[in-house]
């Protein structure tokens, strides 16, 4: 879980972009974004193919 401690002299806005920087470091919206609605089997298959696809081209790219 991500916390942090807000300072005396430090103001709200400041304390709100320490925590969004630590939330996209931990990586927590990716894992949101993927657990955010239920994927079946073949969902799950064919996203990862898409995937590999795209790992392919962007090595051959390179």
């Amino acid at each position: 879980m991500t916390q942090i401690v807000v300072g005396e002299n430090e103001g709200i806005e400041s304390a709100l972009r320490r925590f969004k920087r630590q939330v996209s470091k931990a990586g927590i919206f990716s894992d949101m974004k993927k657990h955010r609605h239920f994927e079946t089997p073949e969902q799950k298959r064919k996203r990862k193919e898409v995937a590999k696809h795209r790992q392919r081209k962007r090595s051959f790219r390179n």
